[in-house]
């Protein structure tokens, strides 16, 4: 079943993220200190399999900051986010620990691998290049700290869009709802409430009512009302184009850094460690896949 995240009080978090960061890293020391021949197994498995203490504590962490946040998660998000991009920062640098993925890439055509696990060892070397394995130190060091500011910025672009969806709202009557399905109408009653509104109906930003109420709503006005405000989430008073501005001269210079003519966007990933089961503050780290 799901978690009882009644049950979790906030002030949990940040030594749960500690330990769990800490247990990482004993796996990770153990990986790359095997003293045995590298293999698929004792490499490429084992990493697949580390870290699970610490995707569980940020799958819970991130779900509660997107669906039900308040000031102290908003300033744990702020803390945790270039803490945890230090973190696989470095990972991404443990040269025994990549020495061990590159011998199994180098050997990978007389590997016997099927398939699959080729395309898993892949995107495990992958992942460790396009995070800087093959930079010098001071690259490394340079690539760490870009990477450490856009989770920061990550994290406060996502909480700027959240304040604006939160704060705005478009009460209506009974006599608005030309077109709008009675499931819409049960969440729009229920987000009216929630927004103050004695009685009535509101749309609200919430991703799970703006999309359908555009899709279903016969009232153009009230369609125009709604978009103008969505689409302008992150443009009044949580202003996010200062940081789309800086981020994306980050990016512009970690793709020089790492070699590529063009911007890293944050699609297709390929991370050197467990893909954490949460949401994408790490998606600001923008390691594509492509060039």
């Amino acid at each position: 079943g799901l978690p009882d995240f009644a049950a979790i009080d906030d002030d949990r978090f940040k030594p749960a993220f500690e330990a769990a960061m800490l247990a990482h890293n004993d796996e990770i020391a153990a990986i790359a200190g095997n003293d045995a021949e590298p293999d698929f197994t004792n490499t490429i498995d084992a990493l697949e399999l580390c870290g699970l203490k610490l995707s569980r504590v940020s799958a819970l962490f991130w779900n509660r900051a997107g669906a039900d946040t308040n000031e102290t998660i908003r300033g744990l998000e702020r803390e945790m986010a270039p803490l945890l991009s230090r973190h696989y920062s470095a990972i991404a640098r443990n040269k025994a620990l990549f020495a061990r993925i590159d011998a199994l890439w180098q050997a990978r055509d007389k590997s016997g691998l099927d398939l699959e696990r080729l395309r898993v060892l892949e995107r495990h070397w992958k992942g460790f290049v396009r995070s800087g394995a093959l930079l010098d130190d001071a690259g490394q060091e340079q690539l760490a700290a870009i990477n450490e500011r856009l989770a920061t910025l990550g994290a406060q672009f996502g909480q700027n869009i959240l304040a604006d969806e939160s704060g705005w709202s478009l009460a209506l009557g009974e006599g608005d709802l030309a077109g709008i399905p009675d499931f819409l109408k049960s969440a729009m009653a229920s987000a009216a409430s929630e927004h103050g509104v004695l009685s009535g109906f509101a749309v609200t930003l919430s991703r799970s009512i703006i999309e359908p109420f555009l899709a279903f709503s016969e009232r153009r006005d009230l369609r125009e009302t709604a978009f103008k405000a969505w689409i302008a989430r992150g443009e009044g008073k949580n202003d996010n184009r200062p940081l789309v501005s800086e981020i994306l001269n980050l990016r512009n210079g970690k793709a020089r850094l790492l070699g590529f003519s063009k911007t890293l966007l944050p699609t297709s990933l390929t991370i050197p460690w467990p893909r954490p089961r949460m949401r994408s503050v790490h998606c600001w780290l923008g390691m594509g896949e492509g060039g």
